[in-house]
């Protein structure tokens, strides 16, 4: 199983799902040159935003702590531990901030 990002109105394959572990993250370069941050939560569900963090502007919020508030699934980031919700982007520090979200799948690699 590959995780894939639509991007462009393509998808692009990402990584192997099991290259990736529960609650960490990791950085996808895209092809205009932006970052995603990808994740898989212990039930093996995907989740992609922006890796920019938009109050430092340091792309590390692939590299931030994982976890849950009322049932939905946050990255807090490394640096100064603001949450963004992994489902809308949406910080929930600072309603008027939010990272841009991907749509994700997994997907049966083609035979080649």
């Amino acid at each position: 199983m590959t995780i894939e990002l639509e991007v462009n109105g393509g998808w692009l394959t990402v990584c192997e799902l099991s290259e990736l572990t529960p609650g960490r993250g990791v950085a996808a370069l895209l092809p205009d040159g932006s970052q995603a941050a990808v994740f898989v939560d212990r039930g093996g569900r995907p989740y992609a935003i922006g890796n920019r963090d938009p109050f430092t502007g340091a792309q590390v919020l692939a590299r931030g702590l994982v976890g849950a508030v009322t049932g939905r699934p946050f990255v807090a980031s490394p640096l100064l531990k603001q949450r963004f919700d992994l489902e809308s982007g949406r910080c929930l520090d600072d309603e008027e901030v939010a990272v841009r979200t991907y749509p994700v799948r997994t997907a049966v690699p083609s035979p080649a």
